[in-house]
């Protein structure tokens, strides 16, 4: 993130560099028209210095300029969008120092962009006021493209909840305990737990923890299940094993001050994760699953309750293993949520890995296709707890063809029973693109007991026909066939 300062020092060095490659003058030519020196100036210009008044304006005078001109915000029409750029959250809301940027390299890119891309950057800025993207968008879309940069598997995290369990005697031990982690905290770093206070607190009830690191407590929601606490638990764990300062004390963080402290949540929960779903024990877990000849719903439901980890924390931790471990890097995973009385379904996480898959979230309140597993899972979910026979997850899997596209992906979803009646239903499913090694590595794709069904995004977009769950018509598509008629009978004016 870039302060106010270093805007300044960048503005200033980018209009210096405009002046002197539009002067057509050397640094050895400015040098001796200023009495600076040529590093000095190197470093007005890369935004590493900012030059006292004095210096300023012999700058000013050597370029023909006013000094106002100089220090102030205003430029050339085609200058002006890259300083609103600099000058802008938009550019803050970029954790660019973690994607190998600094000021200088960017103020190098700016100062020899051309016109068109200007005209680029001038046109996201607009967007990003049109649309209202706010920071936490843009550090949510940093952290998704971090987490595929490294295909979602973070070795020094993996290595140091190994030391974690091996320092603290837990390296054997699973499923993971409650009290082992909650021991550890108040053991080795004096924190103990408070789990009635913040269910006196009316305003707090959708808040599952929060650390006061003043006192040294973590207060939990006593109503979370087991596997709940121990990821909260677990988290808390990671913060402290880990040292990391920049981060936020409640669970579900309610508005992010820096990419940093998302970036750190993000560490403490993959660490958490990892902590309860051990690398080593999974990997063997999944290799016996996938060298099965037949799908086994109830083999794969029995893994997930080995460990004693949500559904969402175990199809989350294949994110991490399958590309590391078997080679499979083309994958999504989604976690929808669904009001079914009303027939209306949110998608609430997503992480793609290697390409933006389809399925993907959309910001067009279109109805995603009925076809998903993920959405017939939680229908199969709200029929089985009308009838009372819904105690643990159900697992699914289905082939999903992408109509009019030759993608197919094998899709496995989860839910869960709901801890109360007025919430949502939940589904996660992990999508894996089908390809020549997928159809090797998973002996039970042959299966033809698995679903396969051809689906598409949204059934605004979609020309399937006589769908038999079609939320809503195709309405996207019905206004670029009118547009087309609308081309067809133009041109006929022609002759």
């Amino acid at each position: 993130m870039f302060t106010e300062n270093e805007s300044v020092r960048l503005i200033l060095g980018l209009k210096v560099r405009t002046l002197r490659q539009q002067k057509n003058l050397s640094y050895h030519q400015l040098a001796d028209a200023t009495g600076l020196s040529l590093s000095y100036l190197h470093d007005i210009e890369t935004g590493k210095k900012y030059p006292k008044a004095d210096k300023i304006l012999a700058l000013s005078k050597a370029f023909g300029v006013e000094y106002d001109y100089l220090v102030s915000l205003r430029s050339s029409k085609k200058l002006q969008p890259i300083i609103d750029l600099i000058s802008s959250d938009f550019l803050n809301a970029v954790p660019w120092e973690h994607f190998g940027l600094s000021p200088a390299i960017l103020l190098e890119m700016f100062s020899n962009t051309p016109d068109k891309v200007t005209a680029f950057i001038s046109t996201l800025l607009k967007i990003s006021r049109s649309y209202q993207m706010s920071k936490e968008s843009f550090y949510n879309a940093a952290l998704r493209s971090y987490q595929d940069l490294y295909d979602n598997y973070f070795e020094d995290l993996e290595n140091t909840v190994k030391e974690c369990r091996l320092l603290f005697k837990g390296k054997d031990q699973l499923p993971v305990s409650l009290d082992w982690i909650e021991n550890i905290l108040r053991e080795q770093y004096g924190i103990t737990l408070n789990r009635k206070r913040m269910t006196s607190i009316e305003d707090l009830q959708k808040i599952r923890s929060f650390y006061s690191k003043k006192l040294r407590i973590l207060f939990i929601n006593k109503k979370l299940s087991p596997a709940q606490e121990k990821f909260i638990l677990g988290r808390e764990l990671a913060f402290q094993f880990l040292q990391l300062e920049e981060r936020p004390y409640e669970s579900m963080i309610q508005k992010s001050n820096s990419f940093d402290e998302l970036l750190n949540n993000f560490k403490a929960s993959y660490f958490a994760v990892a902590l309860l779903v051990p690398e080593e024990e999974l990997v063997d877990d999944l290799k016996k699953l996938i060298n099965l000849r037949t799908w086994d719903e109830k083999a794969w439901v029995q893994t997930i309750l080995k460990y004693d980890a949500t559904p969402e924390m175990f199809m989350q931790r294949l994110t991490n293993i399958f590309p590391k471990h078997f080679g499979i890097e083309s994958l999504f995973f989604l976690r929808m949520s669904g009001d079914i009385p009303k027939d209306k379904f949110e998608m609430t996480k997503e992480i793609h890995l290697s390409q933006v898959h389809t399925p993907y979230a959309n910001e067009l309140q279109e109805h995603y296709c009925r076809r998903w597993v993920s959405i017939n899972i939680m229908k199969e979910a709200s029929a089985l707890e009308e009838k009372r026979k819904f105690k643990f997850p159900i697992i699914r899997a289905q082939i999903s063809q992408y109509w009019q596209t030759h993608n197919r992906y094998f899709c496995i979803s989860v839910a869960k029973p709901r801890a109360k009646e007025n919430e949502p239903f939940v589904s996660v499913t992990v999508g894996i693109l089908m390809d020549h090694k997928l159809m090797q590595r998973f002996q039970f794709l042959n299966d033809p007991g698995i679903i396969v069904r051809t689906v598409n995004t949204t059934c605004e977009r979609c020309s399937i026909p006589d769908c038999e769950v079609r939320a809503v018509p195709p309405t996207v598509l019905m206004k670029e066939e009118q547009l087309k008629r609308t081309e067809t009978a133009l041109k006929l004016l022609d002759n």
